[in-house]
C-alpha cells in the first residue's frame, strides 16, 4: 500500500520530518536498517537558532560562544549543545501515527518506489531522502568521481570529553570555544582548531577539527595533535574516557534527482564554513510538511515541486553557491594563512558574522558579509577570496593538488 510521504533515514532530520508530515494528516513511513539505534554525534547551534517548538529539556547546556584566531574574540552569541538522549525521546513523541519500516535502502527504483536490499520495494507519493551523507538515493553522489575530478572535501575531528574542571584551562565554566587557531599542537602542516563545548553532566568536549579539507586529514593525525595540545595547557585526559570521531563531506552537490526529495545533510543542508545542519533541518520540518500537504491534492509532482521550493528557494540555492566559493578559498589558502582569515571575519560586526553563519536563505546578508570581508581584508587576502570563483575545484590537497 502506498503512503504519502516515505522518508528514508532515521536520524533526527529524518524523525522531524516524518513527526512534521504525520501532524500535517499525511500517511507517512519511515525507513532506517536500525530504527532503535540512538544518536551517537554531538548536536549544537547558536541558541537563537532554536526553531519552536523545541523544548528547553533537550538542551544539555549553553554557553557564551568564542573563539581564537590571532587574537580572541567574543562573538556575542550563546551556543546550545542537545542533550541527544533527550532529543531523540523529544522526536520519537512526533511520531505517532508513522509506519516504521526496518530496512535498508538501495537506491531508486522508478518515481515514488525505492528498493529495499535483498528485494522488495516501498512506494509513496513523496519520497525523501534524509539518510545524511550516504545519501542513498542520489546515485550521482555514490559514484565514484573520474580522473581529475575533485575528491569529497570532509570535515574530520576527534575529540575527548573529560570533566569541566580538567578544561577549564581551555574552556572555562559558563563558555563555549568555537574555534582555537593556535597551533599548540607543535605541528606543521594542515591547519586545525580546538573545539571546545560542555554538554552537560559537568563534562565538557574537546575536539581537535580540521574544518575541510580533500580528502579529510586522518583521524590519527587529529587524535595525536589533540593529546598533545591538552598536554601543552595540561589538561589530563582520565582513563578510559568517552572519545567521538567525526567525518563527513561539506561539499556535496544539492541532491536535485528526479522524484526524490533531499533533506537534512542529504539536501545538504551542512554549512561548508562550520559544518551545522541540525537547526536547519529542525526549523525546515514543519514548512516542508505543509507545503507536502498543501501541494499533494495537486499531484506528487506538485507536491514535491513545492517542498523543493521550500527547501531550496532562489536565494537559499544563490547562498549555496557562495558558501561553496568560500569553501573552495579556504582549501586553496596555504595553512600559515587561514588564522589570519578567521582573524579578519570574527572581528566583523556581529551582524555580518550572523549572517553568514546562519542565514542559508539571506542572500542580501551573505552578500553584505562578503562586502565587509573583502573590505577589511590586505590585497592578499583579497586575492584568495576572489580567484576560487573562477577557477575549477581544486582536485585534491595532497601532492600536486595542495593549495596555491
Amino acid at each position: 500500500m502506498s503512503t504519502d510521504v516515505l522518508v528514508v533515514g532515521g536520524g533526527p532530520a529524518g524523525r522531524a520530518l516524518a513527526g512534521a508530515c504525520a501532524r500535517a494528516g499525511l500517511s507517512t513511513a519511515l525507513a532506517d536498517p536500525q530504527l532503535d539505534r540512538p544518536f551517537a554525534a554531538t548536536y549544537g547551534c547558536w541558541a537563537d537558532e532554536l526553531p519552536a517548538g523545541i523544548p528547553e529539556s533537550t538542551i544539555a547546556a549553553r554557553a557564551r560562544g568564542r573563539a581564537i584566531a590571532v587574537g580572541t574574540h567574543d562573538l556575542g552569541w550563546e551556543y546550545a549543545v542537545f542533550d541527544v538522549e533527550a532529543l531523540r525521546a523529544h522526536l520519537d513523541a512526533q511520531l505517532a501515527g508513522v509506519e516504521m519500516h526496518a530496512c535498508r535502502v538501495s537506491g531508486p527504483a522508478g518515481p515514488g518506489r525505492v528498493a529495499l536490499e535483498g528485494g522488495g520495494t516501498l512506494t509513496a507519493s513523496v519520497v525523501v531522502d534524509a539518510a545524511g551523507r550516504w545519501q542513498p538515493l542520489n546515485g550521482t553522489a555514490r559514484r565514484r568521481p573520474g580522473a581529475g575530478a575533485p575528491v569529497a572535501a570532509e570535515q574530520t575531528a576527534f575529540g575527548v570529553v573529560v570533566p569541566e574542571e580538567a578544561a577549564a584551562a581551555l574552556v572555562p565554566p559558563g563558555e563555549a570555544l568555537f574555534m582555537d587557531w593556535r597551533a599548540d599542537h607543535g605541528e606543521p602542516g594542515w591547519p586545525t582548531f580546538l573545539y571546545g563545548i560542555p554538554v552537560g553532566r559537568g563534562e565538557v568536549l574537546l575536539e581537535e577539527t580540521s574544518l575541510a579539507r580533500r580528502p579529510g586529514l586522518p583521524v590519527p593525525v587529529l587524535r595525536r595533535r589533540l593529546l598533545a595540545r591538552l598536554a601543552h595547557h595540561g589538561v589530563a585526559v582520565p582513563d578510559g574516557a568517552r572519545t567521538e570521531t567525526v567525518r563527513f563531506p561539506v561539499d556535496r552537490p544539492r541532491h536535485d534527482v528526479d522524484g526524490v526529495l533531499g533533506f537534512g545533510a542529504a539536501a545538504p543542508l551542512v554549512h561548508p564554513a562550520t559544518g551545522f545542519s541540525i537547526a536547519a533541518a529542525l526549523g525546515l520540518a514543519g514548512p516542508v510538511a505543509d507545503a507536502v500537504a498543501a501541494h499533494l491534492p495537486d499531484g506528487p509532482d506538485a507536491a514535491l515541486a513545492a517542498a523543493r521550493a521550500v527547501v531550496w528557494s532562489p536565494s537559499a540555492r544563490a547562498v549555496h553557491r557562495f558558501r561553496r566559493i568560500g569553501l573552495e578559498a579556504l582549501l586553496r589558502m596555504p595553512p600559515v594563512e587561514v588564522p589570519g582569515f578567521f582573524d579578519v571575519f570574527f572581528a566583523l560586526p556581529s551582524h555580518q558574522r550572523w549572517a553568514y553563519l546562519t542565514g542559508r536563505d539571506d542572500l542580501g546578508g551573505t552578500m553584505r558579509t562578503m562586502g565587509g570581508l573583502f573590505a577589511a581584508a590586505d590585497l592578499r587576502l583579497r586575492r584568495r577570496l576572489v580567484l576560487p570563483a573562477l577557477r575549477r575545484p581544486l582536485p585534491s590537497n595532497d601532492g600536486v593538488g595542495a593549495p596555491t
